[in-house]
């Protein structure tokens, strides 16, 4: 009897790790698709409602700004649309280690997303507040410097 309870214990046990592992996948995956489902919808409204001195380099950074972040929503969704696609799971970790591929793959486009929709922004505010001033390719320069500080913390954690 005693090992019965024991052995109740340690499935409830694999099963709560289950759960918690599924659970952090999945609200990694739904985070990350909000954020990136947000993003989408301002750059989406900039493109319907092109603001003044917008050129022609700043809408094909705007085309592929949009690109690049639909691609990060489907990448970011893509756990949610694989649990109902598998479940019920024969493999957890299977699940988890596509899961997370699928988050990895997502970033690079979210990154590049955020790069080119601060470039916009600086660029944009350039032209508008200093507009006899020509600020062509700025924005590019500008826009890196926080990713430069990103990547150097990165590199110099512990």
């Amino acid at each position: 009897m005693a090992d019965d309870k024991e052995h109740d214990n340690e499935n409830n046990d694999i099963k709560n790790d289950i759960i918690r592992d599924y659970d952090s996948i999945i609200r990694e995956s739904a985070l990350l698709t909000t954020v990136s489902g947000f993003l989408f919808g301002f750059l989406l409204n900039t493109s319907i409602n092109t603001p003044r001195g917008f050129g022609p380099l700043d809408s094909i950074v705007l085309m592929i700004s949009l690109f690049a972040i639909t691609l990060a929503v489907s990448l970011f969704a893509m756990p949610v649309v694989y649990h109902h696609l598998q479940y019920p799971y024969r493999d957890l970790e299977k699940f988890k280690l596509r899961s997370h591929r699928f988050i990895r793959f997502g970033i690079v486009p979210a990154a590049i997303t955020l790069y080119l929709g601060l470039d916009l922004g600086l660029d944009l505010g350039l032209k508008l507040g200093f507009p006899s001033m020509n600020f062509d390719y700025l924005g590019f320069i500008i826009a890196g410097i926080p990713f430069a500080f990103i990547y150097i913390l990165f590199r110099e954690r512990k």
